[in-house]
């Protein structure tokens, strides 16, 4: 008889990976039982992948958020293409509550995915009990203190970090510029990869690691906006903080303002006090902009975040006042290359959620606009 016998709380999850018998066994006895034919032990029920990633529902939606559309709109091309997100802006703005939301407006988990997920949770033993594998996209946020081992993995016996945990979902960075330096560097590797490699003095191990990096700062330590020279001085230490080579990783800059009192004191639906977008709407914009970079970059792996320079050539080529325009933004904000095919990624994006062939002037515009803190340079 072929199959695998697992313990009774592993079946669910072995049950998840299909083509084989699951005999789930509750103690060592019944194995011995079992295998001598003295005992019988029903196979796992098939677990249907289908069903449980369709029932998978988002805890936040976007529509609670109160006010700030403009850092929707940002979140929604950052979820077309799979960009990694920046959202600067004074304590209660929305910031955590919108990276919370983030997940649901993506693509729910494919069956590849979700296995790939659940892999890594279940060999550390974070799969919760009684649920054969993880169904929604991972948000992790680890506190800014953090050290590098907890962020990246590592250890005497190696263990994923959190950037492996955030496979194919959201790293959350809350006050980024609080993280340790050394710490935030550490992440260049796995944003321009996908792995983490760990390496020991025999050998090296190579952990998933593709995710998008969504982070938050204030505009200063105390979380306030400056009002005058002085704060803006504090401001642009704390920005410091952030390596530029890090930025240049982060497709996109938004500003999160602080939002209008009559916003926070009425109820959304109100007069003159609209519900704001909802999640239903961005996701339906998102599902709509992947599935033409799907039909275009190679499969649904591959959103116009993971384009090459080349690619960017082929699949967007800017038009004359798209050229002109990058060409006016690379001169007065002095962009590097890396960001320059940023800017060229998140154009294509906004391109597809306008179901746009051809990459156009206000596509690049707006993707420039997404590029606030070159512009403080």
């Amino acid at each position: 008889m072929d199959g695998v016998v697992v313990p009774v709380e592993n079946a669910s999850e072995a049950a998840a990976a299909g083509g084989i018998d699951v005999y789930p066994a509750d103690s060592l006895a019944s194995v011995v039982g079992f295998l001598n034919e003295q005992h019988e032990i029903e196979p796992h029920p098939e677990v249907d992948i289908g069903s449980l990633l369709g029932n998978a529902q988002p805890e936040i939606d976007f529509g609670d958020v109160r006010g700030q559309e403009a850092a929707k709109r940002a979140m929604t091309v950052a979820a077309a293409g799979a960009h990694n997100i920046l959202m600067i802006g004074p304590a209660g703005t929305g910031k955590t509550m919108m990276a919370k939301a983030l997940p649901g407006v993506l693509p729910p988990l494919s069956r590849e995915e979700a296995l790939d997920v659940t892999r890594i949770y279940s060999s550390v033993g974070l799969v919760p009990r009684g649920q054969p594998l993880m169904t929604r996209r991972p948000v992790r946020m680890p506190h800014h203190t953090a050290s590098g081992v907890a962020m990246i993995g590592g250890g005497a016996i190696p263990r994923p970090g959190e950037v492996s945990y955030a496979h194919h979902g959201v790293l959350f960075l809350d006050e980024m510029p609080e993280f340790p330096r050394t710490v935030l560097e550490t992440l260049r590797q796995p944003l321009e990869d996908g792995v983490v490699t760990i390496a020991r003095a025999h050998s090296s191990l190579r952990f998933p690691a593709r995710f998008m990096l969504v982070s938050a700062m204030n505009p200063t330590p105390k979380g306030d906006k400056p009002t005058d020279e002085v704060g803006q001085r504090a401001m642009d230490r704390y920005l410091s903080r952030i390596s530029g080579p890090l930025i240049d990783r982060i497709d996109i800059h938004v500003e999160v303002p602080a939002v209008p009192h009559k916003h926070l004191m009425s109820s959304a639906g109100s007069p003159g006090v609209p519900r704001g977008t909802d999640s239903r709407t961005m996701r339906d914009q998102v599902t709509a902009a992947r599935q033409r970079q799907a039909k275009r970059n190679g499969g649904p792996t591959k959103p116009n975040s993971a384009l090459s320079g080349r690619e960017l050539d082929k699949y967007g080529p800017l038009d004359e006042p798209g050229k002109e325009v990058l060409r006016q933004a690379m001169s007065e904000l002095g962009l590097s290359a890396r960001a320059y095919d940023k800017v060229r990624r998140v154009a294509r994006t906004i391109a597809d959620l306008e179901q746009a062939d051809a990459v156009q002037m206000h596509h690049v515009a707006e993707a420039v606009q997404y590029r606030i803190l070159d512009r403080r340079n």
